[in-house]
């Protein structure tokens, strides 16, 4: 049984690991929040830009774009592929950046060939580790995403896209639905379905008058879907990032809880190894005290 010194070196070894796991827990926790305040703050404007989409196939009639599948026709999905899969750049997050990854490979399997295009430092290893090549590796950090940063990823894409590099664009990411759940997703940003713009919004005021376009609806609707795939890779970076923090804050607290059990675990075997400590010193000296009233009786 150990001692009572090396009982009170592990009390203090897991106290200073529980101190690094509720400060992880409180940086992840204001990281989320800062996070989820700035994309409320610029949801209103893509709102604002996906209603106008909306209105501009209600009110032009038949108009065909190259961000779209044709109207009619058969809609192919077997031709080159790209994917941005959304990872983090370190661990201590659950399983969060194993889901991504389980996510990305079965779109891999299904979509083959696929150019992949990686965010996050734990996707980047991953996949090297395995031997897959990678298109392109986004070296900035996947923490605190920005909109400049989300531009730079969607222009990238967009040119592949522009060019016929590649006929479809997924985005691997974790959907942060609320405080409790949060699932590793697959979307095929690229090309989008008419039915996708099709329901009006609830408070659409009714048109009047046609819509006229300058210089002309196809050069509009280009600018307006580029602005719309910018704001959904914001979203999606943002999405994962407080995914991340959330999965994170989930096993501080986790690990808390089990250094607060094996404190208390070892702070009763020490009281007990003192408490058995003592009590053989009594017994000792009891025993000497014995010891020495025979002797005397003795002489």
């Amino acid at each position: 049984m150990a001692n009572t010194k090396e009982i009170k070196d592990r009390i203090k070894s897991v106290q200073d690991t529980k101190k690094i796991t509720n400060a992880m827990y409180l940086i992840a926790s204001t990281k989320m929040r800062r996070a989820r305040a700035e994309l409320e703050g610029t949801r209103p404007y893509f709102n604002a830009l996906q209603g106008e989409i909306k209105r501009v196939f209600r009110t032009a009639g038949h108009v065909d774009n190259k961000y779209f599948f044709p109207r009619e026709g058969v809609q192919r999905l077997d031709g080159a592929s790209a994917c941005l899969v959304i990872t983090a750049d370190k661990g201590l997050a659950g399983a969060y950046n194993q889901n991504v990854i389980k996510e990305a490979e079965r779109l891999r399997a299904e979509c083959a060939p696929m150019k992949l295009f990686v965010v996050g430092e734990y996707g980047r290893r991953y996949f090297q580790q395995k031997g897959i090549p990678v298109a392109h590796s986004f070296l900035y950090t996947a923490q605190n995403p920005t909109l400049h940063r989300a531009r730079e990823i969607g222009a990238l894409l967009l040119g592949l896209y522009n060019r016929g590099e590649i006929d479809k664009l997924f985005v691997v990411y974790t959907d942060m639905k609320n405080s409790l759940v949060t699932e590793a997703r697959s979307t095929r940003l690229l090309p989008f379905h008419h039915l996708q713009f099709a329901t009006p919004p609830e408070d659409e005021p009714e048109v009047t008058r046609p819509f006229e376009f300058t210089p002309s609806i196809t050069a509009v609707l280009d600018n307006m879907m580029e602005s719309y795939i910018h704001g959904f890779i914001y979203g999606a970076l943002v999405d994962s990032f407080c995914s991340e923090q959330n999965a994170r804050m989930t096993a501080m607290d986790a690990a808390n809880r089990n250094a607060q059990d094996l404190l208390d675990d070892l702070s009763l075997r020490y009281n007990r190894v003192r408490q058995a400590a003592i009590t053989q010193e009594i017994t000792e000296v009891s025993s000497g005290v014995k010891a020495l009233r025979q002797s005397k009786a003795q002489r």
